[in-house]
């Protein structure tokens, strides 16, 4: 198995819903109107481009899509629009937006000759015909192999916003590009090309560990993005320890808004990928987010850039895992029955409750992790008081929950895709997939999408009775996943990007 940033599998359109920067001003919610809250909070249940991971705010991964395909073949072309080729490591998931799909992978195939050698590339192709149009290519860096792991190219979903492709390479910088590509129509993005760049690791002092991973999430005219600050190349200490785990950008400028002043660095364990979500809590929004600590936070929301930037104010905290060893937790590495618990994929808001997935790290911690279901209502520490039910999942996972018609979708990396009961966190059903599950899954149009580590996309029925609807062998293994937009699913394996749809009447 590649060690890799990990599947950070996730991703989706929906239906719900070392200098560290100096920050000044005072904490608290910057807004313009009731006006414009009212356009934050509000995200209209409807199929068409799917232009982040997950829903806009809540991050639910549920699609409005429809007249989706409920079986696939790529041997024999049933239901197969394109097949692309990507690079021969992709950990990303792909989003669709202005007729263009975006994914991240490698430079293992060059599209450019001018550009070649080891290389984090987000590539565009046509929506419609999968034909490969521009992309972004990224040196990799080259401080030691823990800032960037080889060969695992580009991790991060895109976001789509304000009429501008807004990614994380995998050098820790956040552009912003013309979905259209770059200035005269090079097959490559240029400096020049760019919106605006902001890089993290020199302007907040964020020491990345193995790669970059965030999936941008846009609040009114901020867009909001975790660090991946994490530990040393001994993964026994932390370089930035005062570095922030989540930061704020204007959307316009790609000036440093507002970022967190919790100081998470010391206790993560690992590193910080899980992306951040948000939801409205009495008349409020919060953003939500966990940290690499361990621990969920809910922050007041900024919504609009001020002359300098602010720090974030917590509303309430909450520790995942309370049981887990707080103290000199480094020394807990490769202990595969204690260790504290980390989380990697994104909290997801539905029904005025916050469910997280989390445990154990998969690589260096213990074989536990569970699917949480919190109150979001408390203030404070509301660790004891937040937890409405626990679900135990098996030995790790990466996943980002779903949650449709009562019932949560989650995986784990013990094989299994679990159906959950959403009010009581009671198991309906659970299904052993006979590989390792990184990806998150989807539900669109009455079905469940799931890819496996063994390159199988599992199509199931979605509802309290367990209904296997197909079965199909892609080429490599399935790490993001699915995503559904204008009528089609898109799936990216290894070395390929599949676009998936009924046959169009002719």
């Amino acid at each position: 198995m590649n060690r890799t940033i990990h599947g950070l599998a996730k991703d989706r359109r929906t239906k719900d819903d070392a200098t560290r920067s100096p920050v000044k001003g005072s904490a608290g919610v910057n807004m313009k109107s009731n006006r414009l809250m009212a356009l934050v909070l509000t995200v209209a249940a409807q199929a068409g481009d799917q232009p982040q991971w997950g829903a806009p705010l809540s991050r639910n991964l549920v699609s409005a899509e429809t007249n989706l395909p409920d079986t696939v073949d790529p041997t024999n072309r049933v239901n197969v629009r394109w097949i692309a080729d990507l690079g021969n490591q992709c950990f990303a998931t792909p989003v669709i937006a202005a007729g263009r799909v975006f994914i991240g992978a490698n430079n293992a195939a060059p599209r450019d000759p001018a550009i070649v050698g080891d290389r984090g590339v987000l590539m565009c192709f046509d929506e419609q015909t999968g034909a490969f149009r521009w992309q972004l290519a990224c040196p990799k860096l080259t401080n030691s192999v823990y800032w960037d792991w080889t060969g695992v190219g580009l991790c991060s979903p895109a976001t789509v916003a304000g009429g501008r492709v807004h990614i994380v390479s995998n050098r820790g910088e956040v552009w912003s590009l013309d979905p259209a590509g770059p200035a005269g129509g090079a097959l490559s993005v240029r400096a020049s090309d760019a919106r605006w760049r902001f890089d993290y690791i020199q302007q907040c002092g964020v020491r990345q560990h193995d790669s970059a991973h965030a999936a941008p999430l846009v609040v009114g005219e901020i867009l909001y993005l975790n660090t991946s600050n994490g530990v040393d190349d001994t993964h026994k200490g932390i370089a930035a320890p005062d570095a922030p785990s989540l930061i704020g950008l204007d959307l316009a400028t790609g000036r440093l808004a507002a970022r967190d002043a919790e100081r998470i660095g010391p206790d993560i364990f690992h590193s910080t990928w899980s992306s951040p979500a948000c939801g409205e809590v009495n008349g409020k929004p919060l953003l939500f987010f966990c940290g690499g600590n361990g621990i969920v936070y809910a922050f007041e929301t900024v919504t609009a850039a001020g002359p300098e930037p602010v720090t974030l104010k917590k509303v309430w905290w909450c520790d995942f895992d309370p049981a887990a060893p707080k103290q000199d937790i480094h020394s807990f590495l490769r202990n595969r029955k204690e260790s504290p618990s980390n989380m990697y994929g994104m909290p997801v808001f539905h029904d005025g409750r916050l469910l997280v997935a989390g445990g154990g790290d998969m690589w260096w911690g213990k074989r536990e992790a569970w699917l949480k279901c919190l109150d979001v209502t408390g203030h404070g520490d509301v660790t004891q008081t937040a937890p409405r039910w626990s679900y135990a999942l098996e030995r790790h996972t990466c996943a980002t929950p779903a949650v449709a018609d009562g019932l949560v979708y989650i995986t784990d990396i013990g094989h299994f895709v679990h159906c959950v009961d959403a009010a009581t966190g009671q198991a309906v059903w659970k299904h052993d997939t006979g590989a390792e599950v990184w990806a998150s899954p989807l539900v669109a149009d009455g079905k469940v999408y799931v890819g496996t580590r063994k390159g199988e996309l599992l199509i199931f029925a979605a509802g309290r009775e367990k209904k296997l609807l197909c079965s199909a062998k892609l080429e490599g293994a399935i790490n993001g996943t699915a995503t559904a937009a204008n009528g089609a699913v898109f799936v990216a394996t290894m070395k390929r990007l599949y676009a998936f749809a009924k046959p169009t009447a002719k």
